[in-house]
C-alpha cells in the first residue's frame, strides 16, 4: 500500500522543480531577449541601408535634375519677364514712424486713490488729509515733469526721423531721376547710357541659373547701333562629371558612376550655345527704343592658353547678330547649336572643354567709345564714396543675395551698421553687419568688437565688411566662430556678381599705392662691402612679432620665408647670422620687454612666389649644450604695430624633452592675399641643423 510523502525529501524535490523552472524561464526570457535584439539590429541595418540608399537616390536625382535644367537653359531663360526700366526705380516708401513706448502719455495720478487715513481727532483726521494732498501734489508733478521729459524726447526722435526720411527720400528721389535720365540717354542713343542699360538688363536678369558667371565687357558703336560686347561663359565643370550614385552596402561607400566623357562634352558643347542665344534674347527683348540694330557678342572662360600657357580670356564662341534675323526665330524649339552657328552664322569652339579657341568677333575695344567693365571707371570708388552711401550699399548686397537688410541709425547703433536676417532654414538666422571703410588694413581689435556686438546682440553670424583687408591676427581670432570677414577684393566680387557696382580705386591710385623698388646699387669698389639696401617702405607698413616665453632655456627664434615646405633660398632664412631677406621684408629687431625675440615683417612686401612664412626656435648650442626644450613653456608671439602697441596675440605649442628645435607656427597667405596663422608644433632633435635641411637648406 503506497503513500504520499510529507518528510524533508518532498520538500526538497519541490525545491528543485521550482528551481528548475526559474531556470527554464530565465533562459526563456534571454532567448527571446537576444531574438529582439537581433531583430532591432537587423531593422536598424535595414533602415541605415534604406537610408543610404536614399541619399544615393537622391544625389542621383539631384544630377539629373541638374542636367535637365541645363538641356532646358534656353527655353527656362526665355520664360523669364524681360528687363523694363520701371524695375530699377525705387517706390517713394518709408517705414512709418514709430516711437514706440514714447506714443504713450505718461498718466496723472487721480486724487481720488489719495484717501487720507482717519484719526481718533479732528486734529489728526486733518493732519492726514494734508499728507494725503501733499503725496498727491508730489507724484502729480513727477508725472508731469515725467510728461515733459516724454514730450521732449519724442519731439527728438520725430526729428531724427524727419531727418532720416528726408534724406532717404531724397535718395530715392535721385536714384530714380537717375533712372529716367538713363532712359532717355538710352533712347538718344548715348553710348555711356546704352552700355550702363544693357548691363544692368543682363545683371539683374532671373534667366540665370545661380551660380552662373555675369561678367561682361562692352561698348556702344552708335552709328551702326551695335552693341560689342564679351560675356563670360560657364566653365566645364557646370556639366557634372558623376551621372549617377549608387550605395554598396558590402563596402559601405557611396559609388559614383562617371558620365560618358562624350555624353559631357556634347553637353557642355550645348550649353554655351544656349548661353550665347539667352544672352542676345535678354538684349532685344529688353531694347524698348530700338537702340540696337545688331549684337556683336564673345563668349570667354578665365583659363591659362593651353597654346602660351598664359592666364586670360579664352574665347569659346562668338556672333553677330542682326535684330531683325534674331526676331524670326523661335529660340523655344531650336537646337542651340545648329541655330548659332547656322542661322546666326556664328562660331562655337569644337572642343570647347580642350579650350580650343575660336577667333572673337568684333572686340569692345574696336567700337570707338569707352570701353565699360567690371571695376572700370564708371563704378563708383568704395574708398571715395560717402559713409552713409557705403552702408547703404553693402545693405544693397545682402538684399540681393536673398537676405532681409537694414541700415541702422548711426547714434546708438551699439556697433552694428546693417542688421540682416538670412531666411534659410537650419543655418539662416540674425547677423550684424559692420562696415569699415578703410585703407590699411582692419586691426585685429575690430574683429574682436564685433564678435563682443554678435554675442550682445544674440546674433547668429556677425560679418565684417571692408574696403581694405584683415592681417593674421583677425583671422586667427575669427576661426571657430560664427565670424565672417570679407575684404574689399571679395567685396567688389559679390558686388559684381550680383548685379552691383562698385571698384577700390584705379589702377593709377593703386600703381601710386606701391613701393616702388629702390634704384639697383652703383657697383661697389673692389674689397669693399656691399652695404644693406635701405628699407623703402613706409613705416606703417609692418608688423613686429614679439615673442616671448618661460624657462631658461637660450633659444634663437628664426624665420624663412617658403614656397609650400621649401624655403625660397638660403638669403630667405632670416636667423643670427644673417638678419634680414635681400628685399628687407622680414629682419630680426632687439626685443624689448616683456618679449624676448622680435622679427619685424612686412607681409605686402614680401615676394610674389612666396606663401608661408615659418616661424622656428631652436636651442642655442653654444650657449646651452645640454639643454632641450622641455623648459620652453606658456611660448607666445604677440603681434605688435610699428609703435610696439600689442594688437593681437597667438599661442604656440610648448616644447618636449629631447627636442632641441621647433616650428612653432606659420602664416599662410589666403586666395584673397591676406595672411592667416596656422599653429605648428613639429620638433627635430637634431636641432636648427635637422630643421632648416627639413625645409630644403644644404648644411656643409
Amino acid at each position: 500500500m503506497s503513500r504520499r510523502s510529507t518528510g524533508l525529501v518532498g520538500i526538497w524535490a519541490e525545491m528543485q522543480r521550482q528551481q528548475q523552472r526559474q531556470l527554464e524561464a530565465e533562459a526563456r526570457r534571454r532567448r527571446q531577449q537576444e531574438q529582439q535584439a537581433r531583430a532591432r539590429h537587423r531593422r536598424a541595418a535595414q533602415d541605415y541601408r534604406d537610408y543610404r540608399q536614399a541619399e544615393a537616390l537622391r544625389r542621383t536625382q539631384e544630377l539629373d535634375a541638374q542636367v535637365v535644367s541645363l538641356q532646358h537653359l534656353l527655353a527656362t531663360g526665355c520664360q523669364a519677364p524681360p528687363f523694363r526700366p520701371s524695375s530699377l526705380m525705387r517706390p517713394e516708401e518709408l517705414e512709418p514712424f514709430t516711437p514706440g513706448a514714447l506714443a504713450q502719455p505718461v498718466p496723472l495720478p487721480d486724487i481720488d486713490h489719495y484717501q487720507a487715513q482717519s484719526g481718533w481727532t479732528a486734529g489728526r483726521r486733518a493732519q492726514a488729509q494734508a499728507e494725503a494732498r501733499a503725496r498727491f501734489e508730489r507724484d502729480r508733478q513727477a508725472a508731469q515733469a515725467a510728461e515733459a521729459q516724454r514730450l521732449r524726447q519724442l519731439a527728438a526722435y520725430q526729428r531724427q526721423y524727419q531727418q532720416w526720411a528726408d534724406a532717404r527720400l531724397a535718395e530715392v528721389r535721385q536714384h530714380n531721376a537717375g533712372v529716367v535720365e538713363l532712359t532717355e540717354g538710352v533712347r538718344r542713343r548715348d553710348p555711356d547710357a546704352v552700355v550702363e542699360y544693357f548691363s544692368a538688363a543682363l545683371y539683374a536678369s532671373t534667366a540665370w541659373p545661380e551660380g552662373f558667371p555675369r561678367q561682361v565687357t562692352a561698348a556702344y558703336d552708335a552709328a551702326a547701333g551695335q552693341l560689342v560686347l564679351d560675356w563670360e561663359l560657364p566653365a566645364y565643370d557646370v556639366v557634372p562629371e558623376a551621372k549617377s550614385v549608387r550605395y554598396v552596402s558590402g563596402a559601405d561607400q557611396d559609388k559614383e558612376t562617371a558620365r560618358p566623357v562624350g555624353q559631357r562634352r556634347a553637353l557642355y558643347r550645348d550649353v554655351l550655345a544656349q548661353c550665347m542665344l539667352l544672352v542676345l534674347h535678354e538684349l532685344f527683348t529688353a531694347d524698348d527704343s530700338g537702340a540696337l540694330a545688331s549684337v556683336a557678342l564673345n563668349g570667354f572662360v578665365d583659363g591659362h592658353d593651353p597654346t602660351t600657357g598664359r592666364p586670360g580670356h579664352i574665347y569659346l564662341a562668338t556672333v553677330l547678330a542682326a535684330r531683325s534675323t534674331f526676331g524670326d526665330l523661335h529660340l523655344a524649339q531650336v537646337d542651340a547649336g545648329s541655330c548659332l552657328a547656322d542661322a546666326l552664322r556664328g562660331q562655337l569652339s569644337a572642343r570647347p572643354d580642350q579650350l580650343a579657341p575660336v577667333r572673337p568677333g568684333r572686340r569692345p575695344q574696336e567700337a570707338g567709345n569707352r570701353v565699360v567693365t567690371h571695376g572700370g571707371d564708371g563704378e563708383p570708388d568704395l574708398l571715395e564714396m560717402d559713409p552713409i552711401a557705403f552702408e547703404n550699399l553693402v545693405a544693397d548686397l545682402f538684399r540681393a543675395m536673398g537676405m532681409q537688410a537694414v541700415t541702422t541709425q548711426r547714434s546708438n547703433d551699439g556697433g552694428v551698421d546693417v542688421d540682416a536676417v538670412d531666411p534659410t532654414p537650419i543655418r539662416g538666422g540674425k547677423i550684424v553687419v559692420q562696415v569699415k571703410r578703410y585703407r590699411n588694413t582692419v586691426p585685429p581689435t575690430a574683429v574682436r568688437d564685433l564678435y563682443g556686438t554678435v554675442q550682445d546682440a544674440g546674433a547668429n553670424k556677425g560679418v565684417l565688411v571692408t574696403t581694405s583687408g584683415f592681417g593674421p591676427g583677425s583671422h586667427t581670432f575669427a576661426q571657430g566662430k560664427p565670424l565672417e570677414l570679407i575684404p574689399g577684393t571679395e567685396l567688389v566680387d559679390l558686388l559684381h556678381r550680383h548685379g552691383l557696382r562698385g571698384r577700390l580705386g584705379d589702377g593709377a591710385d593703386r600703381a601710386a599705392q606701391q613701393p616702388q623698388p629702390a634704384p639697383a646699387p652703383a657697383p661697389a669698389p673692389a674689397g669693399a662691402s656691399t652695404p644693406t639696401a635701405p628699407d623703402t617702405r613706409s613705416s606703417d607698413d609692418h608688423v613686429i612679432l614679439g615673442m616671448s616665453w618661460t624657462g631658461s632655456v637660450a633659444l634663437d627664434v628664426c624665420a624663412l620665408v617658403c614656397r609650400g615646405n621649401r624655403v625660397l633660398g638660403d638669403d630667405h632664412f632670416v636667423f643670427y647670422n644673417n638678419p634680414q631677406t635681400p628685399d628687407g621684408s622680414v629682419r630680426t629687431l632687439p626685443a624689448t620687454a616683456p618679449d624676448k625675440a622680435a622679427v619685424r615683417v612686412s607681409f605686402d612686401a614680401l615676394p610674389a612666389e612666396a606663401d608661408r612664412l615659418v616661424l622656428v626656435a631652436a636651442v642655442d648650442p653654444e650657449a646651452d649644450p645640454e639643454a632641450d626644450l622641455s623648459g620652453f613653456t606658456d611660448a607666445r608671439v604677440r603681434l605688435l604695430d610699428p609703435t610696439r602697441a600689442e594688437v593681437d596675440r597667438l599661442e604656440v605649442s610648448d616644447g618636449r624633452p629631447g627636442e632641441t628645435a621647433l616650428v612653432l607656427g606659420s602664416f599662410r597667405r589666403r586666395s584673397n592675399g591676406d595672411w592667416t596663422f596656422v599653429l605648428g608644433g613639429r620638433g627635430y632633435p637634431g636641432g636648427l641643423e635637422e630643421l632648416v635641411q627639413d625645409f630644403g637648406i644644404q648644411v656643409d
